[in-house]
């Protein structure tokens, strides 16, 4: 069968020509061939995309287009790959374009005008019951009644099952996050209200903190009134923190009340949304989001 792309996609005559020739070895059985082949595709970038879900459209074949479902993500993820680095070179590291970049990993044509809608409404709902008077307990208080009884958005546990639970979009939309996706929608909107509550150190656990303020950025020493479990708003106290390291056998140390930067929030993010493709289906997949993290991270 003979595949022919859509000459407008392409500039120049030899391009057009390369991409029909690529487009008929794309269901060639030979690995290294197909491989080749697909190396070359991406290498046109995102622009060629539509060309590819032509051609998915438009065959019956399931296992090319399997293939071609492959090279579009592969070709969104380079984009998205992109983005993270130019996001991670600003040095702001705001969390709300860290959070969407995340989400296009599974949907690349999310749009990001509801998102920013359905935010800025849970901000001003929070924003308009807080003033300068309230105690650090009472200021989440009333964030956590916004969030988990105003707005309704139920608390899972971490479940890899459940990829859509760690995205700030479909948490919104479905009103269940887990415990990482949860406490993500947390330091957003307290980084939006510029209230001190930093994502911890604690071992195993997307565990926040209320860090006082004005402590920690020149001497070290970091000063956290309570915890807060993200999934439940549940507070807690160092007595219980204590009691949780003992029962997990893990030494109580200092840096566990370090206050982790947006950079390595978002790497926290991505590390345990990883988990979800840890499985001999989606490798491809977990290898992306570890490349992403290698370019983050290291």
């Amino acid at each position: 069968m003979l595949w022919l792309a859509p000459p407008a996609i392409f500039d120049r005559m030899d391009d057009k020509n390369e991409m029909n020739a690529l487009l008929n070895l794309i269901d060639d059985p030979d690995r290294e061939i197909y491989e080749a082949v697909s190396n070359r595709i991406i290498s046109y970038g995102p622009p060629v995309i539509p060309t590819l879900e032509h051609l998915w459209e438009t065959t019956a074949d399931s296992v090319v287009q399997e293939r071609i479902e492959l090279l579009i993500h592969r070709l969104y993820f380079s984009g998205l790959l992109a983005d993270f680095n130019e996001w991670n070179n600003a040095g702001h590291h705001e969390l709300m374009p860290a959070l969407l970049l995340i989400t296009k990993f599974l949907y690349p044509e999310m749009q990001a005008a509801k998102v920013l809608h359905n935010v800025e409404r849970l901000r001003r709902n929070i924003w308009l019951e807080l003033n300068n008077y309230l105690t650090p307990l009472e200021q989440v208080n009333i964030i956590n009644s916004i969030i988990y009884n105003y707005i309704g958005i139920k608390g899972t546990t971490n479940n890899t099952e459940r990829p859509n639970e760690y995205l700030l979009p479909k948490i919104l939309e479905s009103k269940k996050g887990n415990q990482t996706g949860l406490g993500s929608l947390y330091l957003l909107l307290v980084e939006m209200l510029d209230i001190p509550i930093r994502l911890m150190r604690v071992p195993h656990q997307f565990v926040l903190g209320y860090c006082k303020p004005g402590l920690g950025s020149t001497s070290g020493n970091y000063e956290v009134d309570f915890f807060i479990e993200p999934s439940l708003g549940q507070v807690f106290t160092h007595n219980d923190l204590r009691h949780y390291l003992s029962k997990i056998a893990v030494e109580n140390k200092p840096e566990y009340l370090k206050p982790r930067s947006n950079l390595e929030v978002i790497c926290q993010i991505i590390t345990d949304f990883r988990e979800c493709f840890n499985n001999d289906q989606q490798q491809v997949q977990y290898e992306e989001l570890s490349e992403l993290i290698r370019l983050l991270c290291s």
